[in-house]
């Protein structure tokens, strides 16, 4: 039989890591197959030259074992492994994986018990409350299955930025290498834009002589390819979004122009293939790709008033991390130097507080050592670099902070975060929320809707109301910068904005590697256009110390 394409092999690939997960077999294997069949769909190569050129490796996430299956189910077109597993359950069961919160062995019990056999079959029972009636399943489990279906239709195909980011550089720098001729290698589609998920893996590069049946082969990739003199315009649209470029020729026929794939045209004359002259073409400034979704940044350009982006470049210091004092890899000496040699001016710690049990949260003894740590470590820095002083404190389900006012008042900073009582209604929620941000030691109010994506949704609140408090008390509201979170969500950035709330983009790290989770609260803040001067952590140190004094003078002349 012919050899399998990239695409089916990773289509199998799949399929074994699913198997593997309901077989009850190591848990991290499963999840290594998985990410390998995301690697296998967006390859710039052809399969075959990889596994004949014994380049496999080469792969994101794929190492000697991985290579192997893969050159057996390529070559064969299954693996023994799988036919194995493939007798234990029908292929429809495999679809329940994809909901949320519902693990392995409860969608076992699912297929078993209620003889339930596809997503469709799924929703049916969850309708018809089979399950909440089943011994060992019930209504906890019912309940999160109908909330998390929506996320398991919404997120199918996509991947998360940074996943998407690690594929993306993996097929530029195969390209680069296949084929020389080509130039220009450049990222377009969602990624270009900085959606949180990312479902159109694009790359636009130049070519002497396009050629449609030159394109590089590709499985689960998009590669386009244009000439010099049209790539611009061809790098538009292969970023889109679709609204952007709907409504950039809808102001192009005002102007009597015409705006194709080839660039902006009058009559049949092309006037502008480049990007920018197609945008100055239009009587626009260059409008920002993350801005490019339709949401009215055209008639912003066109009124002067397109906010100037914050860059990684603009932040001056990193908070929210955690340490070896709670559930974080590293010391604080550690996670500071490490800071340090990055080029910011200060690291903010906001390790767990009492209440985080399972997190191994701070005691107040703990606390003071923390602290005496600190100005420790701050002599040793001198004045070019501090460690601010932080905590992430639990709010309560009453809406109070898990420590005394007398501990708060030690902090340099309160980042004020819900971990747990997720089902409150919207009311009880909202109310909770406002509480802790009503509290005068509140400094941060930390990833607001505790969203994490394609894992479970955000809890129920009343968000204008929300920010419109912080707004009011001068709580900063935080853009988590963890890729699984990027909470809150950029399209409420500018609500915030408006109601005159100051952000701050946290990377909540828990590793030195998690420090570079900065760069993808930065996309989120340029896509909810956020300019640099409203975010907390691209002051100065002598700003921020000065905004954190004031805070707490404020808070002294409260009491």
């Amino acid at each position: 039989m012919p050899s399998l394409d990239a695409r089916s092999v990773a289509s199998l690939l799949r399929e074994y890591a699913q198997r593997t997960a309901l077989g009850g077999g190591n848990p991290y294997r499963a999840k290594a197959y998985s990410r390998a069949a995301d690697s296998l769909a967006a390859l710039a190569v052809p399969l075959d030259v990889l596994v004949a050129e014994d380049r496999l490796t080469e792969i994101p996430g794929v190492g000697d074992a991985i290579a192997d299956i893969i050159t057996k189910v390529h070559k064969t077109g299954s693996h023994p492994s799988l036919e194995k597993l493939r007798k234990e359950v029908p292929a429809g069961v495999l679809e329940m994986l994809a909901v949320p919160g519902l693990r392995p062995e409860k969608v076992l019990r699912l297929y078993k018990d209620l003889s339930i056999g596809s997503l469709s079959e799924l929703e049916a029972a969850a309708k018809d409350d089979r399950i909440k009636k089943a011994k060992g399943l019930g209504a906890a489990l019912q309940t999160k299955i109908l909330q998390n279906l929506a996320i398991a239709k919404s997120g199918e195909g996509r991947l998360h930025l940074h996943r998407a980011a690690v594929l993306l550089a993996h097929a530029k720098d195969s390209i680069r290498k296949s084929r020389p001729e080509l130039k220009r290698v450049t990222i377009a589609g969602d990624f270009r834009r900085g959606c949180e998920l990312v479902g159109d893996l694009a790359i636009l590069a130049e070519t002497a002589k396009p050629d449609k049946s030159s394109m590089p082969s590709a499985d689960g990739l998009q590669i386009r390819v244009s000439d010099r003199k049209h790539f611009g315009a061809a790098l538009l649209f292969a970023t889109g979004s679709a609204g952007h470029i709907e409504q950039l020729q809808a102001l192009a026929a005002e102007k009597g122009l015409r705006l194709v794939a080839d660039g902006l045209h009058k009559d049949r004359t092309l006037i502008a293939g480049e990007e920018a002259e197609i945008y100055r073409a239009l009587g626009l400034p260059f409008i920002d790709p993350e801005l490019r979704e339709g949401r009215g940044e055209i008639e912003a350009a066109l009124k002067g008033k397109l906010p100037k982006l914050v860059s990684d470049q603009d932040l001056r210091g990193i908070l929210h991390c955690h340490t070896d004092a709670s559930d974080g890899t590293e010391t604080l000496e550690t996670m500071a130097k490490t800071t340090r040699q990055r080029g910011f001016e200060y690291f903010g710690v906001a390790d767990h507080s009492k209440s985080a049990h399972y997190a191994g949260g701070l005691s107040v003894e703990e606390i003071a050592q923390q602290h005496r740590e600190a100005d420790r470590l701050n002599k040793r820095f001198g004045k070019d670099f501090r460690i601010l002083k932080g905590i992430e404190s639990d709010i309560l389900a009453d809406g109070s902070l898990d420590y005394e006012d007398d501990v708060l008042e030690r902090f340099d900073f309160v980042v004020a975060s819900v971990h747990g009582r997720f089902k409150l209604d919207r009311k009880a929620q909202t109310q909770r929320l406002l509480r802790a941000i009503s509290n005068p030691h509140t400094t941060i109010i930390g990833h607001m809707t505790g969203r994490q994506l394609q894992r479970r949704p955000g809890y129920e609140i009343d968000i204008e109301k929300v920010l419109r408090t912080c707004a009011k008390h001068d709580v900063v509201v935080e853009i988590n910068a963890h890729p699984w979170r990027l909470d809150l969500d950029w399209r409420w950035h500018q609500a915030a904005l408006d109601f005159g709330c100051m952000l701050s983009i946290n990377p909540d790290a828990h590793s030195i590697a998690e420090l570079d989770h900065m760069h993808w609260g930065v996309l989120m803040a340029r896509k909810g256009g956020v300019p640099a001067d409203r975010v907390l952590n691209a002051m100065t140190l002598a700003e921020i110390t000065r905004y954190l004094r004031q805070k707490r003078r404020s808070l002294a002349r409260a009491a």
